[in-house]
C-alpha cells in the first residue's frame, strides 16, 4: 500500500472540495471517498488502486432512509446494506433489493458496507487484481489476459475486444429493475442519473466504469413508488450457497391481470459488464398470457446477442434457466 492523506470530511461541500483538487503533476484528482472500504480497503492493499488523498465520507449526514410524498423512496450513499435490507419498507415494497442484498457477502461485510459503494464496487476478475497481469481495466492499453485465460465467471453480454470482466453487484442488479435514480453532487451542483445510464460498457475505455467525474459525490438514491399490485423476486445461483458472486442472477417485477402479465421489469446479473436491462424480454412478455413456452421466449431474448468466451458458454443457459424459473416462481 502505497503512502497518502487521509481526510476526514465533516460536511458534504468540502469533501466535494477535496474529492476535486488537483495536485501538482497529476492530470486529473487522485482521490477515493472512503465510506464502509470493503472494496477500496482491499484494493489499496494490492497496490490496484493508489490513491493519493483518502476522503472519510462516514460524518456526513447520507445515512437516512425516508419516504418521499410522491410515494417512493429515498436512500442515503451512506445506509449500511444490513440496514437497508432489513428496512420494514424495503421488505414489503421493495421486496426484490432486500433479497438481493442478503444474497450478497456476508453479514459482517454487509454491517459495512454503504449504498453508495456497492454502486461502485469493482470487479473480481482476478487479473484485474493481479497487479502481475495485464488488464486495460486497472492499466489501459496493457491488454485483457481474461480473453483466452481464466474466464468462468466473466460477462457474455456488453463485451468488448478490450474486456469482458463482469460487475459483481446484486444490490445493483435490483435498482437496475426496480429503474432507481442516482443523485449525485461536484463543484456544479446536484445532478440526477438513471441507473441505466450510471455504468458504463467497456468498449475501448474499460477503465472508465461509472459516468460520475472526478470529485463528484454520491448523496442518494430514489426510487419510484412500487407498481400497484406487483411481487417481485430476486433468484441468485451459485457455485456455493453463501458468500459467493452469481454466476447468473435474476431480478423480476411483475403485474398481473389475471392469467395476463400487465406489466414486466427484468434486469440480469453475473453474465453482463454491467447491471443487465433486459427491455426485449420485457416486450415478450407484457401483454401475454401466461405459459411456458411464453417464459423460455422471454429468456431468448435476454440472452441474445451473448457472446462466450473460452470457459463462460454454460451461462449462457443458466442465464436463460434462472430467469425462466423466476418467472415460473413469481406466477406459481
Amino acid at each position: 500500500m502505497e503512502t497518502f492523506q487521509f481526510i476526514r470530511a465533516t460536511d458534504i461541500q468540502t469533501a466535494i472540495r477535496a474529492g476535486s483538487k488537483v495536485n501538482e503533476g497529476e492530470p486529473v484528482p487522485q482521490a477515493r471517498f472512503l465510506a464502509g472500504g470493503t472494496t477500496l480497503i482491499d484494493l489499496m492493499k494490492l497496490d490496484v488502486d493508489q490513491p493519493q488523498r483518502v476522503i472519510d465520507i462516514n460524518r456526513l449526514p447520507l445515512d437516512k432512509i425516508e419516504k418521499m410524498a410522491d410515494g417512493g423512496l429515498s436512500i442515503g450513499a451512506l445506509v449500511r446494506n444490513s440496514d437497508l435490507a432489513h428496512d420494514q419498507t424495503v421488505k414489503d415494497n421493495y421486496t426484490v433489493l432486500s433479497q438481493a442484498l442478503l444474497s450478497g457477502a456476508s453479514a459482517q461485510l454487509r454491517n459495512m458496507a454503504t449504498t453508495a459503494g456497492n454502486l461502485l464496487q469493482r470487479t473480481r476478475c482476478v487479473y484485474f487484481r493481479d497487479t502481475a497481469s495485464p488488464c486495460n481495466k486497472r492499466d489501459p492499453g496493457s491488454g485483457c489476459s481474461a480473453i483466452g485465460g481464466f474466464n468462468r465467471n466473466l460477462a457474455v453480454l456488453g463485451t468488448s475486444e478490450h474486456c469482458i470482466a463482469t460487475n459483481p453487484s446484486d444490490m445493483n442488479v435490483a435498482l437496475t429493475a426496480l429503474e432507481a435514480m442516482i443523485h449525485t453532487q461536484n463543484s456544479s451542483g446536484p445532478r440526477e442519473i438513471p441507473i441505466s445510464d450510471f455504468h458504463l460498457l467497456p468498449g475501448d475505455t474499460p477503465h472508465r466504469e461509472t459516468v460520475l467525474q472526478p470529485g463528484e459525490l454520491i448523496t442518494h438514491v430514489t426510487l419510484p413508488p412500487p407498481i400497484p399490485g406487483s411481487k417481485s423476486l430476486y433468484l441468485k445461483l451459485r457455485d456455493r450457497a453463501s458468500y459467493e458472486f452469481a454466476l447468473a442472477s435474476a431480478a423480476v417485477i411483475l403485474a398481473r391481470d389475471g392469467d395476463k402479465l400487465k406489466q414486466v421489469r427484468i434486469a440480469l446479473g453475473g453474465i453482463g459488464t454491467k447491471p443487465w436491462r433486459c427491455p426485449k424480454a420485457e416486450s415478450v412478455l407484457t401483454g401475454q398470457s401466461i405459459s411456458p413456452q411464453l417464459f423460455h421466449a422471454a429468456a431468448e431474448a435476454a440472452l441474445k446477442g451473448a457472446k462466450p468466451q473460452s470457459e463462460n458458454g454454460f451461462k449462457i443457459e443458466l442465464a436463460k434457466r434462472c430467469l425462466v424459473h423466476t418467472l415460473h416462481l413469481l406466477t406459481a
